[in-house]
């Protein structure tokens, strides 16, 4: 493929690819394995939804916890619809979860009569089951006064193996590199880059992107008003995204993605708060040191009027001089999205890891952790593995 679109030939599949694959993107340490198998099977890569809300007992919205397996939240979002014969905008949940995984999750159903179907859902979902990989399972349910609304739930649990590892010769000769590293990001934390399921197959949410921003079109056709708005919000996040991994990935080359530069908007830890200081003071850099705040860099749009100085002079060098970057930038511009602010940093908590002995010549690394909501697990396994197969 020489170029991305013919509606943009002048935007080529090795321009799309060094915004877009996180193979491009600067990590603070050489990662210590160079190759490592992932998502061999849906077990490999389970994730549950930490959920901080008090559920009354009470109210016209039914509660279902369902861990699935292989199945995305929007087919089993679509299946709740269909049991319970409502409307899919009276099905709530609180956010994506893969379809190439063991996921655990809360949904919610609005009935207001609060009468259930006659047969349960494991009965009915397992009725439209297409492969023998996938499977469903209501582990709770409960009724709530409210709809389950996206963002709501606070962290996601990970448990992640990876499998047919290969060592970095450059880097590491035994595991025991791999867990320095391993306690090194447990303190640490990892650049809170983007994950490249943001950007869609090849990279192509940034061409529809520039396409919509530039033709007015997507995928060749005028949008939709309403029908397209998920995909607009969709493109506007995939173009915010490659904006903020290319200024985090400057940051961590020159070693500032986890200390202050000054200008700086900060970040405090666990909110959405962000502020800036007058100076940088030992105070500061003991609150970074501590993981208490985190420097920020943006999600691009008008009035980005809180960084300065050499932070500010960072973030429009890197748009300036990529082509590509300076186009979504412009593009964002002219949709008068306001800038919003993202750390830097994504702080990785109860961290744990086992090696596991399957295979004598090659060992499978079983990690343990917990993310923020937003944030991407392949964050950390792209400072750890060099190439995920």
């Amino acid at each position: 493929m020489t170029s991305a679109t013919p509606l943009l030939p002048e935007i080529t599949s090795d321009q799309i690819k060094q915004l877009t694959s996180s193979q491009c993107l600067a990590q603070p340490l050489p990662a210590p394995i160079l190759s490592a198998c992932f998502k061999q099977s849906p077990e490999d890569f389970q994730v549950d939804e930490l959920l901080e809300v008090g559920l009354s007992g009470e109210g016209e919205h039914l509660w279902l916890l369902i861990k699935k397996t292989a199945m995305n939240t929007s087919f089993v979002a679509d299946q709740l619809g269909k049991w319970a014969k409502i409307p899919s905008r009276d099905v709530g949940y609180s956010g994506l979860k893969d379809r190439h995984a063991v996921t655990t999750q809360w949904f919610s159903l609005r009935l207001p009569k609060g009468k259930l179907p006659d047969i349960s859902f494991d009965e009915f979902a397992k009725a439209h089951l297409t492969t023998a990989t996938e499977s469903i399972e209501v582990r709770q349910q409960t009724w709530h006064s409210k709809k389950l609304n996206r963002g709501t739930h606070k962290a996601n649990r990970f448990v992640i193996r990876l499998t047919d590892i290969e060592l970095n010769p450059k880097v590491a000769a035994a595991p025991a590199t791999v867990d320095e590293t391993l306690t090194l990001i447990s303190k640490e934390g990892v650049p809170n880059y983007f994950g490249e399921q943001r950007f869609g197959r090849q990279g192509n949410n940034i061409v529809s992107a520039l396409e919509w921003f530039e033709q007015g079109t997507i995928n060749g056709r005028p949008p939709h008003p309403k029908k397209s708005r998920d995909a607009q919000s969709l493109l506007l996040s995939s173009a915010r995204s490659a904006i903020f991994n290319q200024i985090v990935s400057a940051r961590v080359q020159l070693g500032g993605w986890n200390t202050a530069i000054d200008g700086d908007v900060f970040n405090l830890d666990g909110s959405g708060s962000v502020f800036c200081v007058e100076q940088i003071d030992q105070e500061i850099h003991q609150r970074l040191a501590s993981g208490d705040i985190h420097p920020t860099a943006p999600l691009w749009g008008i009035k980005n009027d809180k960084v300065s100085e050499a932070a500010k002079a960072l973030e429009d060098k890197v748009v300036s001089q990529d082509a590509v970057l300076q186009r979504l930038a412009q593009g964002l511009e002219k949709k008068q999205l306001k800038t919003m602010r993202r750390a830097t940093r994504l702080a990785v908590s109860d961290f744990s890891w086992s090696w596991t002995t399957e295979q004598a010549d090659k060992p499978s690394l079983v990690l343990q952790f917990t993310l923020p909501t937003g944030t991407f697990a392949t964050s950390v396994l792209s400072a750890l593995v060099t190439h995920l197969k």
